[in-house]
């Protein structure tokens, strides 16, 4: 590929700028959904799946009778294209799909399922197949239309605007800021000339201000300005996690004025050569932008040739930026939302964006998707054909339920029946590592979490009545998933003794306890032992600190204060008792012990 495809696209729609992440903006018409529920091809057979596995699958989704408990999309993950266009069209693998996709999507809608397919915003998908979407947007989304998909999950893997993935390391130029020494402006006077005895010079060190908290001082350098790569764990996802350097200029009068930057270009991460300017803030009315391009070559330290600027007379915020990492990825997404808002405005399909949290799709991704991922795969040790593929509970980096957990659990407020949904990707039940209590504490986590219940493994496994099926079953803890109030639970209380709703905590020697308000004014309470040991944590929540957390986002948060009674349910065992305001005002609904990895789940509704 040549250097001047790796360019990044030209953003010529304000709506897809970093200023334009907060204002809360659906674009080209998506809608809301709650989580959605299915099975994946991914987790159970890799690049392996075909057109006869597909068929057994859809066959015991219908047998389990899982379609009546809301799983109904089946979704042919990577694998399943031809290696090559044809006529600049997909098609489909001749070998593993030799009926076409046509005849799958009426194999799985005649049986009553939602039928999904996968691709990727790069040249090549994640398994190396050079038959990526981007430039064929509008022909891919009119052939998934023609094929009657309901659901299409998207890669970034070999993403051409963005150097998030493996494909070109290179591209760490353009998603960061030069390293900023300092600044110099001159007056430009009508007659186009300048006085440089009218200069103003500023000073990165003292004179700037460093916002978020991505950037920091190296030296005689402001370095690091851009935006954190997500998918590494060390990163909190709720912190301001990029950062831009401002400098406050007082002009004496209107008018233009030559920006010159004393700067060092970069190509790796954290220094980079594409530079953002622009005055005026992201709240402000108006925002100029007067630069978005390479400033200079990597390697170069120098003072750059000058950039003309407004200035008002007054205060002005001069910012120098790049938030290209995630507005280019935006918008490579963007694309195909579009594509289908024109092809077919009223085709309701479901968009799960798949880029592993690497550019912090929880401040972008409810703009145009219905879910986004947090992180890199739960596990890359998937399965074949006969073999479930392996899994961890706990990791050292990002592949293992409780990687996934403890970051998806600290980041209800980006989630929401308007906005879309955290996805710490499949459901990992019934793989290689996962024991049966794990696995109901898992269901637990994914359904407390908003979180798509996307089985991942294979059906033909399962039999009515088995220990896997009864999780996965669970029509009490699936409801808390499908609750249409569409809330996230949020953390409430950890044993760690630190905020518990914002705090990002990675030791899993630890209980957490999650609150989730539900649409007929009851509330959902799990108290979760996320360790590998027994833990013999006394913990009691009262209904107060319950109102506390969860505020305005209950249905009815006085009425459940003031019940006179509550009626409890263990959504695992069924037990249900009364228990009394006084008793509860006592000893507050409580757990005594947890064994490791275990869960007590309950549903609270006042009486």
């Amino acid at each position: 590929m040549s250097e001047k495809m790796w360019k990044p696209v030209e953003i010529q729609d304000d709506r897809l700028r970093f200023d334009a992440f907060k204002n809360g903006e659906v674009l080209f018409g998506k809608k809301g959904h709650l989580p959605a529920m299915g099975w994946n091809s991914w987790n159970a057979f890799g690049s392996g799946n075909n057109e006869t596995l597909t068929k057994a699958m859809v066959d015991k989704m219908i047998e389990l009778g899982l379609d009546k408990l809301g799983y109904t999309y089946v979704v042919l993950d990577d694998g399943c294209y031809g290696s090559k266009r044809v006529d600049g069209h997909l098609t489909s693998d001749a070998e593993k799909f030799p009926s076409g996709f046509m005849a799958m999507s009426d194999y799985i809608h005649d049986k009553g399922l939602k039928f999904g397919m996968y691709n990727d915003v790069g040249d090549r998908l994640c398994s190396g197949l050079e038959v990526g979407t981007v430039g064929y947007e509008d022909i891919d989304c009119q052939d998934y239309v023609n094929w009657k998909i309901d659901y299409i999950k998207v890669d970034n893997c070999y993403n051409v605007y963005d150097n998030a993935t493996f494909s070109c390391p290179r591209n760490a130029k353009f998603t960061f800021a030069p390293d900023i020494k300092g600044i110099r402006l001159i007056k430009v006077s009508d007659d186009g000339t300048t006085d440089k005895s009218k200069e103003m010079v500023f000073d990165a060190l003292l004179d700037g201000v460093i916002t978020g908290s991505r950037a920091f001082v190296e030296g005689e350098y402001v370095t690091g300005i851009g935006t954190f790569d997500g998918t590494s764990p060390d990163a909190s996802p709720v912190d301001e996690l990029s950062s831009e350097l401002h400098f406050k200029i007082k002009a004496s009068e209107d008018g233009e004025y030559d920006l010159y930057i004393d700067a060092r270009c970069g190509a790796k991460e954290g220094s980079g050569s594409w530079l953002q300017v622009a005055v005026g803030q992201a709240e402000d009315l108006v925002v100029n932008y007067y630069y978005d391009d390479m400033l200079g070559e990597p390697g170069d330290t120098e003072l750059y040739a000058p950039i003309r600027i407004n200035l008002k007379k007054g205060e002005n915020t001069l910012r120098l930026m790049n938030h290209r990492r995630q507005e280019n990825t935006l918008t490579s997404y963007t694309r195909i939302q579009e594509s289908f808002s024109k092809i077919a405005p009223d085709k309701d399909i479901l968009f799960s964006i798949c880029e592993w949290g690497k550019t912090q799709p929880q401040n972008w991704g409810y703009k145009v998707g219905d879910s986004w991922r947090i992180l890199n795969d739960i596990t890359f040790q998937v399965g074949s054909d006969g073999d479930p593929g392996t899994v961890s509970w706990e990791g050292a980096y990002t592949v293992s339920v409780t990687a996934q957990y403890n970051k998806a659990v600290i980041m209800d407020e980006f989630a929401g029946l308007e906005k879309g949904w955290n996805d710490p990707d499949m459901l990992v039940i019934g793989m290689n590592g996962m024991t049966d209590v794990m696995n109901k504490t898992h269901m637990t986590m994914w359904c407390m979490l908003n979180s798509p219940l996307m089985l991942g493994m294979d059906l033909r496994n399962v039999e009515k009545d088995d220990d896997i099926y009864k999780v996965i079953t669970n029509e009490d803890v699936i409801a808390l998933n499908q609750d249409s109030l569409g809330v996230q639970a949020k953390r409430i209380f950890t044993s760690k003794g630190v905020k518990p709703d914002t705090t990002y905590l990675r030791d899993n020697d630890r209980v957490d306890v999650l609150a989730k308000p539900l649409s007929d004014g009851s509330v959902a309470l799990s108290f979760i032992n996320v360790s590998m040991g027994f833990r013999e944590d006394r913990i009691s929540i009262s209904p107060e600190l319950i109102k506390l957390y969860l505020g305005k986002k209950m249905v009815n948060a006085d009425a459940f204060v003031n019940a006179d009674k509550y009626s409890v349910k263990n959504l695992w065992t069924k037990e249900e008792t009364v228990i009394s305001a006084a008793e509860i005002a006592e000893k507050g609904f409580s757990v005594s012990g947890l064994a490791a990895n275990d869960n007590l789940t309950i549903r609270i509704t006042p009486m």
